[in-house]
């Protein structure tokens, strides 16, 4: 049986009171797309950095092919690339000799490193502005670059810590091509994302709230976690309808899709009976309803908000 390419038992960090991961557990298996997902302040980036060896842990472990990421962070390191959220290489050096210095620095061999640096920049589609500096390129190329740079010691492990932040939809659907290709050859991915859209796109998916796992699933499993379909209306005026809803008895939540209101409701179909026979709010419309199956940012509002009665029970 294979290893995994990840093991996190019990890991935490804390700064003083401030516990920035708590007693994380879990494992990722070999050539999985895992995206980390929570808010801003969640603990994500604090997460990838012990796995890096870049923070010691104040509690519990973490193994990476095997090895422990602190006491053997020197022999981790050879093992994974690391694109961090702010673009970190030399703007001076061109696309190419970025690279280069980086695949000197990870002690690729240098007869092999002119095939390297042109197979990456094929790959990134960087082979037109091999010559330009770094400083020079759009976001969306610097991220480009540095995946490239985090590939050329070709590692079975990357890790990058919400690559797409900023990018335009071009440059964001590149990198998610990229990283089908990358999983395709083996490579084990993490990443670390506030978008929910993106969770869609990962083979499984961790929630992280207040430095805390809250699920961990494929998407899909994820949004078979709800008891029952979801409750949209349409009325009008919509925002003061949005305010107005939230105070119902019986609903936890709502949120604004596409000019209609999302409920997050025990029982919504209590509700819409109730609503036929008497609508409470005669200063508002009702025009109609619908039921809709959840989506990743519904499964990341129930988690992280507590709406446990909409999901079903945890085993």
């Amino acid at each position: 049986m294979t290893e995994p390419a990840i093991i996190l038992d019990h890991l935490s960090k804390s700064y003083g009171d401030t516990h920035a991961v708590e007693d994380l557990s879990l494992a990722i298996e070999p050539g999985t797309i895992f995206g980390f997902l929570g808010a801003n302040g969640a603990g994500k980036t604090t997460t990838i950095r012990m796995l890096c060896g870049l923070v010691r842990p104040t509690g519990g472990t973490a193994r990476i092919i095997g090895a422990d990421v602190w006491r053997q962070r020197h022999v981790v390191r050879s093992n994974f690339g690391y694109v961090a959220q702010r673009f970190s290489l030399y703007r001076d050096l061109t696309v190419e000799e970025n690279i280069r210095f980086f695949g000197g620095a990870c002690r690729v061999p240098r007869s092999e490193l002119p095939e390297r640096t042109t197979r990456l920049l094929e790959l990134t589609d960087l082979k037109a502005k091999r010559h330009a500096s770094a400083g020079s390129l759009s976001g969306g190329m610097r991220q480009l670059l540095a995946l490239a740079c985090s590939l050329v010691h070709e590692p079975p492990l990357l890790f990058l810590d919400e690559p797409t932040s900023g990018l335009d939809p071009v440059h964001r659907q590149q990198m998610w091509n990229l990283l089908y290709d990358l999983s395709h050859r083996g490579i084990t991915i993490f990443v670390t994302t506030h978008y929910m859209d993106e969770a869609e796109r990962c083979t499984e998916v961790g929630f992280i709230e207040r430095g805390r796992l809250l699920a961990k699933a494929p998407p899909r499993a994820l949004k078979e976690s709800f008891q029952a379909k979801l409750l949209e209306i349409e009325v009008e005026p919509v925002m003061d309808a949005l305010v107005r809803l939230r105070e119902v008895p019986g609903i936890l939540g709502s949120s604004l899709r596409s000019g209609h209101l999302r409920l997050y409701a025990a029982d919504p179909e209590k509700l819409v009976a109730e609503w036929k026979k008497e609508w409470p709010f005669p200063d508002l419309r009702w025009v109609s309803h619908r039921w809709v199956e959840p989506d990743m940012e519904d499964v990341f509002t129930a988690y992280s908000q507590g709406y446990d009665a909409v999901l079903k029970p945890r085993s």
